[in-house]
């Protein structure tokens, strides 16, 4: 589950580079169609395609794995996140658990913009996106209920939200790198400037580019800079210009592999996002897992804590800052909490519809 931001960098491998590196099964994909969707804009498509992915058997108790902005399937299965959680004897072992990890609208394999339809694509949002997920889980795969719900950055919202709209489908859920709270302050700030940015650029030509956008490398860059890393990482890795020269020169001649409209859309789905409104709702039992350095969720402004005292079985793990973590990108390695989730879930009781 690496920062959405190197997802969006193309920095995706094979699956099965990871399966012989971590000792789970060898991941299976699929697709589903929901049929005659209708998003919350009115707007509706007979026939949107959902990509996922599997490891372990469907007889293992069900979890769902969400991913982050501009990520799939494919980008969570890392040496760090599924070599650290989904191997033999690990806190979700894929010969005990059955792993579903959908590639979201817009992402990935499933419908997206960028495969014909361009900016004529439906506008969606996270609620959206998780009632896709929902059709998928229940309809496509045939899951009544699952043992946990686990998301990372757009995954921890969506995980909320999960919590929120489908209060016994669930077990346990595990938000991560996220907040229960509305899409604003300079977590939008900056995702409004890195869209403007993009759109403004003469190449964009309201979406019917030839060629990608220039401008969309440097707007990237600056809103990963400013956004994920983390303050001591950061100053450990360039405590010079030279260095910081070199980091910000590396990052803007990796190339952009994502198609302009997928990433406009994909990080404008945000902007409705508040899960503040209905915290009350969530029956499972929830551990959020945030970092103490998270640039996008910073712990001090008392926002998680109020939300989290609405919570009825929840709690938070708050992962210390240091030169080790990154930012906002700290929850895409779990060894950081690896034996939280292993805790969590031996104390999380079973529940039924």
């Amino acid at each position: 589950m690496k920062a959405s931001c190197a997802a969006l960098a193309g920095a995706l491998l094979s699956f099965s580079t990871w399966a012989v590196a971590a000792d789970y099964p060898t991941p299976k994909q699929g697709d589903w169609v929901a049929r005659d969707f209708k998003f919350h804009t009115g707007e509706a498509m007979p026939e949107l395609k959902l990509h996922y992915t599997t490891i372990g058997e469907p007889t293992g108790q069900p979890v769902l794995v969400l991913h982050g902005t501009g990520g799939s399937g494919a980008s969570m299965l890392t040496p760090s996140f599924a070599g650290e959680l989904f191997g033999a004897g690990q806190p979700l072992d894929a010969s005990k658990y059955y792993i579903i990890i959908p590639d979201s609208i817009g992402h990935g394999k499933s419908s997206k913009p960028s495969d014909g339809m361009k900016t004529s694509f439906p506008k969606y949002d996270y609620d959206d996106m998780v009632e896709a997920q929902y059709r998928l889980v229940t309809e496509g795969l045939g899951v009544k209920h699952l043992r946990l719900v686990i998301g990372n950055s757009m995954g921890g919202m969506h995980t909320w939200l999960w919590g929120e709209k489908y209060p016994k489908a669930m077990d346990a859920l595990i938000p991560m790198a996220s907040q229960p709270t509305e899409m604003a302050s300079r977590n939008w700030m900056l995702r409004r400037i890195m869209l403007d940015t993009i759109r403004n650029d003469p190449d964009y030509n309201g979406g019917n580019y030839t060629t990608q956008p220039r401008m969309m490398k440097y707007a990237i860059t600056a809103y990963g800079i400013a956004s994920i890393g983390g303050t001591l990482a950061y100053q450990s890795q360039a405590p010079t210009a030279a260095k910081a020269d070199k980091i910000v020169d590396d990052r803007l001649a990796t190339p952009i592999t994502a198609d302009t409209n997928d990433f406009l859309y994909q990080w404008e789905s945000s902007h409705d996002y508040n899960a503040s409104e209905k915290l009350e709702a969530i029956e499972a039992s929830l551990l959020l897992i945030n970092s103490a350095d998270d640039e996008r969720n910073p712990p001090e402004t008392g926002l998680t804590d109020a939300a989290m005292k609405r919570v009825k079985n929840g709690r938070l793990y708050l992962i210390p800052a240091s030169t080790e973590t990154r930012g906002h990108g700290t929850t895409s390695n779990a060894k950081f909490y690896s034996e939280q989730v292993r805790q969590f879930l031996q104390t999380a009781p079973q529940r039924t519809m």
